[in-house]
């Protein structure tokens, strides 16, 4: 397969929100769910939505906050609902954030790694109100939301410079859904026509200081990586790459191939939630070697649609 230059940024920012996450309402409204502001940006104040176990501890427990896709243009963090309903019930305190994105606020990317940074100090500078345990604070997210994610873990620069520094704004694990990874060129990223790096107008900063990749060092936070071999908008060679790069440096690094499958396969929802059954499973399993979950998990198998069509004519 072919992947002309910059092909993956530019479907990244004009492929249809539909394409690369679930459609959802803006701004979400969630059943169960209690909103925070984490951030305030001039007159754009900016929210996540906190998902608490209903039984268990109340004090030092895990968290992961998700971050949506839309090629960092659109999207809305109704993308990892059921994500957090889920992994609430496993004892974890599962979050879903906003932040800013080209469509509303006018952001670049840059501005989109600084709200993610800042959602992860504010997590952590919060813990003990929050019930968190501040060395168990994973970040995750789906296409660009995956990329600013994976800049949490890894970029050194784009905090906002009036935050207290001394506290951290990386994760300590990181669950990424066809993130995007690799921004500029790369030694050994056979990638057709990938000579050119994305536009530094299109970013706000130069690409390679926004490229996850190419900021990995030894220490980063264990990661898992969902992929499709299929996708054309984010090529899954640079989720290989990544993952070669983080296992160079001494770090884990586990990427899951789904063959045949394009972007945005993972979301609840899509192909009779097989995919989205399969990542969270994983996800959950990644997240008890870590020590965070106990049990095995506990989410129901989709039923075939063998199934699904003998009980619509039972009906």
């Amino acid at each position: 397969m072919k992947y002309p230059a910059l092909r993956f940024a530019t479907l990244l920012a004009f492929a249809p929100v539909a394409a690369l996450c679930a459609v959802q309402a803006y701004p979400p409204a969630f059943d169960g769910a209690r909103a925070e502001v984490y951030k305030t940006v001039g007159e754009t104040k900016l929210s996540l939505w906190i998902f608490e176990p209903a039984a268990g501890p109340k004090t030092n427990r895990p968290a992961i906050v998700f971050f949506f896709g839309g090629g960092w243009t659109s999207g809305t963090p109704g993308q990892f609902e059921q994500h957090c309903r889920y992994l609430a019930t496993r004892g974890i305190v599962a979050i879903t954030a906003d932040y800013r994105v080209a469509s509303r606020q006018s952001a670049k990317p840059v501005q989109c790694v600084a709200d993610a940074k800042s959602a992860v100090r504010w997590l952590r500078a919060n813990a003990a109100r929050l019930g968190l345990d501040p060395a168990r604070i994973a970040a995750g997210g789906g296409s660009a939301g995956g990329h600013i994610a994976a800049a949490t873990a890894t970029l050194p620069d784009f905090d906002e410079p009036t935050e207290d520094r001394t506290v951290s704004s990386v994760p300590d694990a990181l669950v990424l859904f066809n993130p995007a990874l690799v921004l500029a060129p790369m030694e050994g990223l056979a990638l057709e026509g990938f000579g050119t790096r994305v536009p530094e107008e299109r970013l706000g900063a130069a690409p390679e200081k926004l490229s996850p990749a190419h900021h990995v060092k030894k220490g980063a936070p264990p990661a898992i990586i969902f992929h499709g071999t299929a996708d054309t908008t984010v090529p899954y060679a640079t989720a290989e790459k990544f993952e070669r790069v983080m296992k160079a440096a001494g770090n884990r690094c586990e990427l899951v191939g789904f063959a045949g499958e394009g972007h945005g396969f993972f979301n609840f929802g899509r192909g009779g939630n097989t995919a989205y059954h399969a990542t969270l499973v994983a996800t959950d399993r990644f997240l008890a070697s870590l020590g965070w979950l106990k049990g095995d998990p506990t989410l129901e198998r989709p039923a075939a649609p063998a199934a699904k069509e003998k009980r619509n004519a039972a009906k």
